[in-house]
């Protein structure tokens, strides 16, 4: 229940303070202080019974003696008597409790059996929501809400900060006070027995007063949640996120190389990234890049201008620039000619613009205008280096002028003490970020780029099996069950290609020979040249013990080899069993570049896809990409482009470049492979060998997680991200007979839902979105072509009109965070009207909601929509008119029986 009764935390009307008190500086003193002195305007109720009064206030000894109805209950007692307070809130009515009080789980077992009963008492009432315990509380400036012992109160402001640290918190409000940085929330989750992160990005994704997000995180737990509730918040506003814990030693070494490169962070990392997360590595960066990040323009690349009037800080900002992997804008030709009419001779004639140390004002803006029109930038910074002839003050002024109306983002550096105060005081009035050095300023504008590539990734909605994957995945799941039931929890070499060849993964097919003469046998049917290699089920590695021999060219070469292996094998690894040799045809190519994919099971954000520099050197290069799968083609390639021998996949030197189309779809292959069967651990394909031509599986292990075995777990729930719902894909027929594909709709579908509405009357937009627009925007499109199937769903219906499939109609789900109830929608464009059509959606979407156990369908009809309330009525909705008179309010309360399909 994500969001559910969360306004009477951070909203409440009335507050008891249960363990309020005289003592001087108690946490129960404090509170009731804070609450009091911050101007809460709703009712106060001191909790003690040792008090008559607190602090002027009539004091009650019990929950239950308060006088009115309580919102919120902050708790200051010891650990001990906390659980039963919950009971007493929840007899009282109390369904918002902030639990500040320490010495759960934090503290030792006894902490977490009293943590437990606290948890055990609170699922006796439905709906009680809690936040902590062990937390510094919270606070929601605009609602004049200080629920916390903190010593000071945080400004008022648009960025909510969340923290799993109650030490950063006082020391980051302490640090905001001084700058003069606000705040909508600043909350303090504590041990999050019940309140998670995922639950705060989701409520204030509906905050008006929330305009970004800042988190303190050290673990996230519930990734398919997080991540849900992360990218649906970063579609419109940005979420910065301090990771703690970066080098932890937290997993033991894995069986695989996959296991033993992908370390925790990485996978945060890479989850963080995909979640649209903007992910800062020290601390002081947390504040400057929420607040450019909610006020600044996205850049649309990296390619950054640098105007300044002084050569060295130009070169500074450069350096800086290309260290952290930005690009130097190339200024278009056009671009130098306007400006050597603008600027003197001396001019740097490129980038950096260098419009020397005598620049008055003038030029400073002109200089600017002119370097925004370039196509070739994507944002610009303005360095000032105050020297005898500058005037930093009305350079700044004019700076401001000329970034009014820019649609890039324009930062700015004015270096310098007290003469260029008066000009960074002006940006900051007109809300020019302003830094103190080149290199802060770009680092500002890099998180820039990163805010904007990762909310591309946004968009990226994989497919659950590519358009021409024909292979019948239930006949495959039925063949490879019985594999998987065989008891080995590593999978011969053999088993683990079977699973890739099934994926049209094109494998070097190896042959187990069991004896030196099936090795000749096998190495005849194959052709010369062979590799052999050891084969046990005990040996992950068998490099490691000597167990590969390499362009065996003979029979007598071959029948060395096997015994070489075999010696080596059994002297290095006398524990295990080594049953013989694998042959398959020696594959090379002098063109061609080894790759290791891998998978790796991550216990917070489930299967992680890896690609990376391959070989026996996988480990030692560390060049790599992690992703969340399934891939798609875009993602697949931007891992690849990630990785630091892109340019030798490319081509160079002289030697072509791999077949990356062929790569990129060997890439995706493998990782609906990992989405399809949650039993697969990790999983090596070590080398991969990408040629020119192809890319081949040279060799690959796969682990089995044999409790997934024995006890089967719900499709895709080992995924971070829920791949597109072909499960949901239907053909049907109209009344005239006219055939129609009902499927979930794409990002892909923009153009064609932008024909479907170009298609529809106003008086059809108008009883749909209740206004009237002119067109669609790219925004617009995306917001109702892109879906997070696992809150929101909208079911397209497809026709074939003239050999051209059209979209006819569209039927939406936007289900609460809770998935106890949806809105729904339909619009049905006008030359597909009384056929049928919006019933069939509607039907439809209402058989999801049974899989998802939806509780009850909400939708709003205007009333002069009288063929909409007909089919309502029709379907048992009831009508209620009581809103206004521009809206009738249909709603339908579902089955309570309990689906496992969502």
């Amino acid at each position: 229940m994500p969001t559910r009764n969360l306004d009477r935390i951070f909203a409440p009307r009335s507050i008891a303070v249960i363990g309020a008190s005289l003592r001087k500086s108690s946490v129960g003193q404090t509170v009731l202080k804070n609450l009091v002195e911050g101007g809460f305007q709703g009712q106060v109720y001191p909790v003690n019974p040792k008090y008559k009064s607190v602090d002027g206030k009539p004091c009650v000894g019990a929950v239950a003696d308060i006088p009115g109805q309580v919102d919120l209950a902050v708790i200051c007692t010891p650990a001990a008597t906390v659980a039963g307070l919950v009971r007493q809130c929840g007899d009282a009515g109390i369904r918002g409790l902030v639990i500040l009080s320490a010495g759960f789980r934090e503290a030792g077992e006894e902490g977490k059996r009293l943590e437990s009963e606290v948890a055990l008492a609170a699922r006796q009432y439905g709906g009680m929501r809690i936040i902590g315990p062990n937390c510094l509380g919270i606070m929601s400036p605009h609602h004049r809400l200080n629920a916390s012992f903190a010593s000071d109160a945080a400004p008022r402001g648009n960025v909510a900060f969340l923290s799993q640290s109650g030490a950063l918190c006082t020391s980051m409000l302490d640090w905001a006070i001084r700058e003069n940085i606000g705040f909508s929330h600043f909350v303090s989750v504590g041990n999050m027995m019940d309140v998670g992160i995922a639950d705060l990005i989701d409520y204030f994704a509906s905050d008006p007063a929330t305009d970004s997000i800042i988190l303190y995180v050290e673990s996230i737990t519930g990734a398919r949640q997080f991540m849900s509730a992360a990218r649906a918040f970063t579609r419109h506003k940005p979420i910065i996120a301090y990771k703690a814990g970066r080098f932890a030693e937290s997993a033991k070494a894995a069986a695989s190389h996959t296991g033993a490169m992908a370390g925790v962070d990485s996978v945060y990392e890479a989850a963080l990234a995909r979640a649209g997360i903007v992910r800062v590595f020290e601390v002081e960066d947390l504040y400057d890049c929420a607040e450019l990040l909610a006020r600044q323009k996205t850049p649309s690349g990296p390619r950054l201008a640098i105007v300044t009037n002084a050569g060295g800080p130009g070169v500074m900002a450069t350096d800086a620039l290309l260290q952290r992997d930005g690009s130097l804008a190339e200024l278009s030709d056009v671009t130098i000619a306007k400006l050597d009419k603008l600027l003197p001779a001396a001019w740097s004639r490129g980038n950096p613009v260098d419009i020397l140390g005598d620049a008055p004002p003038k030029r400073f803006a002109t200089t600017v205008q002119t370097v925004l029109r370039d196509q070739g930038v994507d944002g610009v910074i303005v360095v000032l280096s105050p020297q005898a002839m500058t005037d930093p003050t009305g350079a700044a002024k004019a700076v401001i002028d000329a970034a009014k109306g820019a649609r890039k983002p324009i930062l700015t550096v004015w270096m310098g003490g007290s003469r260029v105060r008066p000009g960074i005081d002006l940006f900051n009035q007109a809300g020019i970020p302003t830094y103190a050095t080149p290199e802060k300023a770009v680092r500002a504008f890099m998180y820039l780029v990163a805010y904007a590539r990762n909310r591309d990734l946004l968009y990226e909605t994989p497919r659950e099996v590519p358009m021409e994957f024909q292979l019948s995945r239930r006949k495959l799941r039925s063949v490879f069950d019985t594999i998987l039931t065989e008891g080995h929890d590593i999978l011969s070499e053999s088993t683990s290609k079977a699973f890739l060849e099934a994926y049209e993964i094109p494998i070097a097919k190896p042959y187990v020979a069991r004896s030196k003469e099936d090795a000749v046998e096998f190495a005849n049917r194959v052709g010369f040249p062979v590799a052999l290699k050891a084969f046990s089920p005990d040996i992950t590695h068998k490099t490691d013990v000597g167990g590969v021999e390499l362009d065996l060219a003979t029979e007598d070469e071959v029948l060395q080899s096997y015994q070489r292996i075999l010696d080596r094998a059994t002297k290095l690894r006398p524990d295990a069993r080594v049953e013989g040799v694998t042959v398959q045809h020696m594959i090379s190519d002098p063109c061609g570049r080894e790759l290791i994919v891998g998978v790796k099971r991550d216990p917070v954000f489930g299967a992680v896809l890896l690609v990376g520099a391959g070989g026996t050197s996988a480990e030692l290069f560390q060049d790599r990409a992690l992703e969340l799968p399934p891939l798609s083609e875009s993602l697949a390639r931007r891992m690849l482009e990630s990785l630091k021998s892109w340019p030798l996949l490319q081509g160079y030197r002289g030697k072509p470049g791999v077949n990356l189309p062929r790569l990129i779809e060997v890439l995706m292959r493998l990782s609906y492979l990992v989405a399809d069967y949650p039993e697969i651990s990790e999983m090596d394909v070590n080398p991969l060998l990408a040629t020119p031509e192809d890319a081949i599986a040279l060799d690959a292990r796969i682990v089995i997680d044999r409790d997934a075995v024995l006890h089967p777990v719900r499709p895709y729930s080992h995924l971070a991200i829920r791949p597109y719902p072909d499960e949901l894909i239907k053909r049907a027929k109209l009344k005239d007979g006219t055939p129609v594909l009902l499927r979930p709709i794409k990002p892909e579908d923009e153009p064609m839902w932008r024909d479907m509405l170009a298609t529809c009357s106003e008086e059809t937009i108008r009883l749909r979105f209740r206004y009237l627009f002119r067109g669609t925007t790219h925004e617009m499109a995306s917001r109702f072509c892109f879906n997070d199937y696992d809150r929101e769903i909208a079911i397209v219906a497809e026709i074939e009109e003239m050999d051209q499939c059209v979209i006819a109609g569209v039927g939406r789900l936007v289900a609460d965070v809770d998935h106890d109830e949806a809105e729904y929608a339909v619009l049905v464009g006008d030359p597909w009207h009384g056929i049928g059509l919006g019933s069939m959606l509607t039907d439809y979407c209402l058989g999801i909601c049974d899989k998802w156990n939806i509780q009850k369908v909400v939708a709003e009809v205007a009333p002069e929509n009288k063929r909409m309330l007909d089919m309502f009525t029709h379907r048992k909705f009831e009508l209620d008119h009581r809103l206004g008179d521009d809206v009738v309010i249909a709603h339908k309360v579902l089955s309570a029986e309990v689906s496992t399909a969502h």
